[in-house]
């Protein structure tokens, strides 16, 4: 089996009393910190309007973190292809790629019915069917053809693309239902699977991509899935729990800034169960309990790189010692020479 590299997942959240300035400011602190520890790459969020993440733009905060590394790869978990025109986001990444010596990772997602489909005019059909031709365009854009042309969806005459990938840019597409397994699954793209969904959930999801992909003439052996869990070292399990649950639940308390289409809104109740969920399924202890729990992910079936979202807890100081503290003592990570 392929070795399992480990990776941060940036959110660059919100926690209460913190702006947005200083949520960016952090998040780039963990890159750097990321690179130093030796971890292998960084992924960053992108969302729209709200506190949860302070990101609107995945591909440029990739862009400066690329710009601020020398080692690392950097990646989005996830673009929102819903929101954007394909091509816009192909020339992008194929410049970003180009331009970092291949250090570039591009992770897409549909995104959900929120409030952003309305401001930047793309519409709710956009989510609902047009999520497979933007993917379709997006994949020959960043093929390594020469000229490409339109589709259905997005009618152009053909045109050069530059700059040209020298190889097809990686491209990962986040799933959390069957039918975005098996559209990422035809064209060969690798998933990005988030942190709601429990090891046999995903387990599922990675057996449906395996058949899908294996039926379009992809090898699924050689496709490196991605999986993101949250993760926060201490020196017991009650006291990680304790230090994680009360910024955990501030930090998601900025998703009730979702604007859905249809006007409905989520609860607090139901963040409650969340974090516990979330508590109860990651590597979120001491260094027996973290240990066990990501060799667990470590073992799904085609995962190669797992995500690790460190931070919940708040706090620079704190989060840059977890990155630290969890790449020495559960990864057994080299830190990278100065």
């Amino acid at each position: 089996m392929a070795p399992v590299e480990a990776h941060l997942f940036l959110l660059a959240g919100q926690h209460p009393g913190v702006t947005a300035a200083q949520a960016l400011a952090d998040a780039h602190a963990y890159g750097l910190a990321a690179e130093a520890a030796g971890y292998a790459g960084v992924w960053i969020a992108e969302h729209h309007f709200i506190r949860y993440g302070a990101c609107p733009s995945a591909v440029a905060f990739a862009a400066h973190l690329l710009g601020a590394t020398r080692r690392i790869t950097v990646g989005t978990a996830a673009c929102i292809l819903s929101n954007r025109h394909p091509v816009a986001l192909a020339e992008e990444a194929a410049l970003l790629d180009e331009l970092s010596g291949g250090r570039f990772r591009l992770g897409i997602a549909r995104g959900g019915p929120w409030v952003d489909l309305e401001v930047f005019g793309t519409g709710l059909a956009r989510y609902t069917e047009g999520f497979a031709d933007a993917v379709d365009l997006l994949a020959a854009w960043l093929s390594g053809a020469p000229v490409v042309a339109g589709n259905a969806a997005f009618p152009f005459r053909p045109v050069h693309v530059v700059p040209r990938p020298r190889r097809p840019v990686p491209v990962w597409v986040a799933a959390t239902s069957a039918p975005t397994v098996e559209l990422a699954a035809r064209y060969g793209f690798p998933l990005l699977l988030g942190l709601h969904a429990t090891l046999a959930e995903k387990a599922a999801l990675l057996e449906r991509y395996a058949e899908v992909a294996a039926a379009h003439g992809h090898d699924p052996g050689a496709v490196g899935h991605a999986s993101a869990h949250l993760a926060y070292l201490a020196d017991d399990d009650a006291t990680a729990a304790q230090t994680v649950r009360p910024g955990l639940s501030g930090l998601l308390a900025g998703t009730d800034d979702y604007v859905r289409l249809d006007g409905s809104t989520g609860s607090a109740h139901r963040r409650d169960r969340y974090v516990a969920h979330l508590l109860d399924l990651h590597p979120v202890g001491g260094v027996d309990r973290c240990r066990e729990r990501i060799r667990a992910a470590a073992q799904l079936p085609g995962v190669r790189h797992l995500l690790l979202m460190v931070e919940a807890a708040g706090g620079r100081d704190r989060t840059v010692a977890n990155v630290h503290r969890l790449a020495r003592d559960v990864l057994g990570l080299a830190p990278t020479p100065a």
